[in-house]
Formats: C-alpha cells, sequence, structure tokens
C-alpha cells in the first residue's frame, strides 16, 4: 500500500483496483470520499485525494514499522519479524532427548556449543524429536554420513527457520541441510533459503521417487496449492518430486519418513 500511496502523493498514477485491494476494509468501503480518479491509461488512473485527514491516517498506517513493538502499536505485532529467534538443536554434546537452545538476537548468537560442519534443518517437531531416524535418511538419500559428528540438528519451526537472522547464522555451515514436507509450504521455505544461502542449501530429497509415492497422501486444501507447488519444483530444478505430485495429485508430509 505505502508504494500506491507514494505515487498518489507524487501525482504518478497508479493501477487503482489494485490499490483498492491493498486498503484496509473500512477505508475501501468509502474510498469514493477519499479519492478522485481520472484513468489515463490501461490499468492506470491519475487519483486526487479530497480527504487530507484521512489519507494521512492512510500513510501512518502504510509505514512499515521499525519493530514487533511498533507493529503491535499499529494493531497487529505479526506484520512484523520478532528481534530475536529462539532455535532448538541438537548436537554432539547434547544428543538429547532434550534439545539445546540457541538464542539468535539480530546478528549476535548466544549458543553453548562450538557448530558442527554442517546443519540439519527439519520442519516438524515429531521429525526433530526423533532426529537420528532423519539423519539417517538425509544420509541415505544425499549419499553422505551425516551424524551428530558432523551435523548439527534444528528445529525449522514453520517460518521461523527463514528470519533474516536465523538465516545469517545459518549461513556459518558449511551446508544448510533442509527436511521439509514436501508441499507448497516445504518448497516455499526452501525457495527462501536457497535465494539466501545459494550453494550453501540442499533439499533433502530421494533421488528417484517411484518406491516413495505410496506415501503421497495429502490431499491439496486447494488446487492453487498444488499448482503452485508444482511450479515451485520445477522452478528449483526437482523435476522427479513435480512428477510425484502430478503423478498422485497429493503432498508427502515428512511424518511419513518416519513409517518404516
Amino acid at each position: 500500500m505505502k508504494t500506491y500511496l507514494d505515487k498518489i502523493r507524487r501525482g504518478e498514477p497508479v493501477n487503482y483496483p489494485a490499490l483498492l485491494k491493498k486498503l484496509p476494509e473500512r477505508a475501501r468501503r468509502v474510498h469514493r470520499d477519499l479519492f478522485e480518479t481520472r484513468k489515463v491509461s490501461v490499468n492506470r488512473w491519475l487519483v486526487t485525494v479530497i480527504d487530507d485527514a484521512a489519507f494521512s491516517k492512510l500513510v501512518e498506517t502504510a509505514e512499515a514499522p521499525v519493530n514487533r513493538l511498533e507493529a503491535a502499536k499499529q494493531g497487529d505485532s505479526h506484520c512484523h519479524v520478532t528481534a530475536v529467534s529462539f532455535v532448538l538443536a541438537y548436537h554432539q554434546r547434547q544428543p538429547g532427548p532434550r534439545p539445546d537452545t540457541v538464542v539468535v538476537v539480530g546478528g549476535d548468537v548466544d549458543m553453548g556449543f562450538v557448530s558442527a560442519t554442517n546443519v540439519l534443518v527439519i520442519e516438524n517437531e515429531e521429525n526433530f524429536y526423533r532426529y537420528r531416524r532423519m539423519l539417517e535418511f538425509s544420509s541415505e538419500v544425499l549419499g553422505i554420513p551425516l551424524t551428530l559428528a558432523n551435523c548439527d540438528v534444528v528445529l525449522g519451526g514453520g517460518n521461523r527457520i527463514t528470519q533474516p537472522s536465523s538465516l545469517q547464522w545459518l549461513a556459518g555451515y558449511r551446508k544448510v541441510y533442509c527436511a521439509f514436507d514436501y508441499d507448497m509450504g516445504g518448497l516455499q521455505m526452501f525457495t527462501t533459503m536457497d535465494r539466501v544461502l545459494g550453494d550453501k542449501a540442499c533439499f533433502v530429497q530421494p533421488s528417484a521417487w517411484k518406491p516413495w509415492l505410496s506415501r503421497f497422501r495429502m490431499l491439496p486444501k486447494t488446487t492453487e496449492r498444488f499448482t503452485k507447488a508444482v511450479s515451485l519444483a520445477e522452478d528449483l530444478g526437482f523435476i522427479g518430486l513435480a512428477r510425484a505430485f502430478r503423478s498422485t495429485g497429493k503432498f508427502m508430509e515428512q511424518e511419513m519418513i518416519l513409517d518404516d
């Protein structure tokens, strides 16, 4: 929304229907009392502000909060990432069952152990708790031996691990192995990590999917999520996974790896 409002202040044409979708619901209902519009080209309108006070409030709302507290003052703390992250980890000195905690604050990391060469990021809690099986699985499908001697294990916790501060910490490892769900969400997480970490990031998956097709049992919630997952897999070069999606019409949750 801020980009559109800035253009309006500069007298530049905007895509007005797109702006309406960005406005808060209350402002969208009365937008004709806020703006006058004149179409100047395809998908472009010159917008004149009628109510300066209401427009100023919109600008204030659109300003990105600088921290979680400011976001809360604007009514939604969740629109800003936290300044601190707590990451659960298993490592050679803490082999479980109770994991260690890594505290990441901006560029500073407080951890009570020396990092191994590599790290395995596991998306879901059940798989994280059974990290030894996940290390075995990762070793099998990647063709490299992974143990706590050369690989720490951390809990991804949904999108928590993709926060900038966490990714900055992970960048200190030689290789970041990503064991995520085989669905749209897992591929989106990996896309973020791949964009930031580059060649350090490695998606953990079998080289041949045929023996695993019976474990694709999760029906996508929407057709859009399914087509997005296929597209992401293809964009990442995971052609076998894209074919598995198309063949089964389903996703595979990583808990199915534990079904031995």
